[in-house]
């Protein structure tokens, strides 16, 4: 399993508990995102930097992201796509999607974004929390101990 983060909207605190899980498994662990890192030196830690642009960073994960791999992001549509190939995905809030959950997920954000896009404000997802952190950490911690 290699784990695969959606490194641009990842908060720090997300990547920090992502990043001492991946160095206490020995797991290769891969940030991409449209920007610069800074990672630790790790042979099992790496930042892939693409280009700007709308889901540059969504289909490069796509493409290197194979059956059992976890796949960390905020990103409903890219959620959909590499379960979609047989991989893990889960938010970074800890939320697990699966096969099961995608669909109605998908169908939210779309009806969200028409709410969006007709002028009707929504607000935007909740502040991250000591609480989600600690989902998030636990949630993952399940996943890898499934190894």
């Amino acid at each position: 399993m290699k784990i695969w983060v959606d490194a641009d909207a990842c908060p720090v605190a997300i990547r920090d508990i992502i990043i001492r899980a991946a160095l206490r498994k020995q797991l290769t662990t891969t940030f991409i995102a449209n920007h610069s890192l800074n990672l630790p030196k790790s042979p099992y830690l790496s930042m892939v930097q693409v280009a700007q642009g709308f889901d540059v960073a969504d289909n490069e994960i796509v493409n290197r992201a194979q059956e059992g791999d976890l796949v960390i992001t905020q990103d409903i549509p890219l959620a959909a796509e590499v379960i979609a190939k047989n991989c893990l995905a889960m938010n970074p809030r800890g939320e697990r999607w699966t096969k099961e959950n995608i669909g109605q997920r998908l169908n939210m954000r779309d009806f969200m974004e028409t709410l969006r896009s007709s002028g009707i404000q929504s607000g935007g997802p909740a502040t991250l929390n000591q609480r989600d952190k600690m989902t998030f950490a636990n949630s993952l911690d399940k996943i890898l101990g499934q190894l």
